[in-house]
């Protein structure tokens, strides 16, 4: 049986570790040829070559995503080396963790430019390409920090939040070219950088009805849905991977329940 994938070019950012690795190393077994985007070029090197080793196909790129030409260098690279691109997925991004009155400009510029701009430069230089293959897709790693107020999440949340804004945008003006564009937003997941403090898990596990953090894996699988040829007719849409996080109010026990139950 063919590949689900099979002769299509995706770019991943972000793709040297945690989501962004794991995301890639679904979509290279699903067929795709990759590009292995990050920040860090030995990293980016490591994934391709893990990618390779395992029988997909995958060229590293060292690129900074907020640089101001650094999607129309990327897309370049992906032409050249495959002849297009089909599917984009922005993972990259970076996460301080400061309250709005500890936040710098310098620190709250860089939030934004890397995670909502570069998502912008990027989509901004795939699309026209993707247009004349006949269209694409593009997946937008976004967050539940996007959808609520927590605290220390004002650059990162905002970020988030103006991504699944732009997401909804572009799905409205990319439509007429066949390319989708929907959004993925992450609760709490378990990754080898994961460094919560035990008050953290606390928090996010009272307020989680599946009760626990949630694996790249997960992650991984929604954007293979979503950049499948059985997924053709959504776009707009942000798709939640978080444990019921989004869906949940007061969470009872068992035991208050039964306290509660009427004599």
């Amino acid at each position: 049986m063919m590949p689900v994938l099979e002769s299509k070019v995706a770019l991943v950012t972000g793709a040297g570790r945690g989501i962004g690795r794991a995301i890639a190393e679904r979509l290279a077994r699903d067929g795709a040829s990759l590009i292995i985007v990050e920040i860090d070029g030995k990293t980016a090197m490591e994934s391709s070559a893990a990618i390779n080793k395992d029988g997909g196909t995958a060229t590293p790129l060292a690129i900074d995503v907020a640089g101001e030409h650094s999607g129309d260098e990327a897309i370049a690279f992906a032409t050249s080396t495959y002849g297009g691109i089909d599917i984009l997925v922005n993972n990259a991004g970076i996460a301080p963790n400061r309250r709005v009155l500890d936040t710098t400009l310098e620190e709250w510029e860089r939030v934004l430019r890397v995670n909502l701009t570069g998502t912008f430069l990027f989509c901004k230089a795939a699309a026209p390409v993707m247009a004349k293959r006949g269209g694409g897709r593009i997946v937008n790693i976004a967050s539940i920090s996007g959808q609520r107020g927590g605290t220390g999440r004002g650059a990162y949340g905002t970020s988030k939040a103006g991504m699944l804004m732009l997401t909804r945008i572009m799905a409205v003006e990319f439509a007429p070219e066949n390319i989708a564009v929907n959004a993925i937003a992450p609760g709490p997941i378990r990754t080898d950088i994961t460094d919560h403090s035990e008050g953290t898990v606390s928090s996010y596990l009272d307020r989680i009805p599946m009760r626990r953090y949630g694996t790249t894996g997960a992650i991984a699988a929604a954007v293979a849905y979503l950049v499948s040829p059985e997924c053709d007719f959504t776009t707009g849409v942000t798709l939640n991977v978080d444990g019921g996080f989004d869906s949940t109010g007061l969470i009872f026990s068992q035991d208050d329940l039964r306290a509660s139950d009427p004599e």
